[in-house]
């Protein structure tokens, strides 16, 4: 759910953009001023801020100015009743990621909200895996475990890598020889059992255990 920031001094507008993205499942907070919408936005809190030019105190251009002087990259839609040229490249090149004029229909509104808010920002890319004092580096492909470097094979490496991607999880042999190995199998093949035991000696006897009737799990 979205945190939205509506900057805007007329009521009644304000209160027609608020029911409308708590209707659709965003969380809003409403500002009168400039002033005060610049404290709130400064705060880090908001996914998206709404913002009227017009704002008395401090008005929109700089509000805006301010939160990108500050390197604030929260979105910010502008939403006003200037409709020159000029305000709208003004606005634009201030920093605001969208410019809209009043009257405006709240649909049109909510769709540029939602765009503005489809990508998040990517989390870092995993590059180890870890549980206790097991690691697992996706780069390098070798295990360590208790500080001892450890290289492993192929399968080796794609087996423990599904293992800690499941941390506490019982694996059936079926779910291991379908995303480590990855075609149709024979029910009865002991190819699991035989590379549980090939990990177990590299990593210790305790690293995977036996769930008897159903599977392997990771650790304790």
């Amino acid at each position: 759910m979205g945190r939205i920031l509506i900057a805007e001094d007329e009521q009644r507008i304000a209160s027609f953009v608020e029911k409308g993205l708590r209707a659709n499942g965003f969380s809003t907070s409403t500002v009168a001023d400039g002033n005060t919408a610049l404290d709130y936005a400064l705060t880090g809190d908001f996914d998206l801020v709404v913002l009227d030019l017009g704002l008395p105190g401090r008005d929109g251009f700089a509000v805006l100015h301010a939160l990108r002087q500050a390197r604030v990259t929260t979105p910010v839609i502008i939403l006003t009743a200037r409709d020159s040229v000029h305000d709208t490249v003004a606005g634009l090149e201030g920093g605001a990621d969208d410019y809209m004029t009043k009257p405006f229909r709240f649909e049109e509104l909510l769709a540029r909200v939602r765009l503005r808010l489809r990508a998040p920002e990517r989390a870092p890319e995993v590059t180890v895996l870890r549980q206790d004092e097991l690691s697992l580096d996706l780069r390098t492909r070798r295990a360590q475990i208790q500080g001892r470097t450890v290289d492993l094979t192929a399968r080796e490496f794609s087996l423990l890598e599904l293992f800690l991607r499941h941390p506490g999880q019982v694996l059936t042999r079926e779910q291991i020889l379908s995303h480590v190995w990855g075609y149709d199998f024979d029910p009865g093949s002991n190819v699991v059992d035989v590379y549980v035991r090939a990990l177990r000696r590299k990593l210790g006897a305790e690293c995977v255990h036996t769930v008897r009737g159903m599977g392997y799990r990771l650790g304790d």
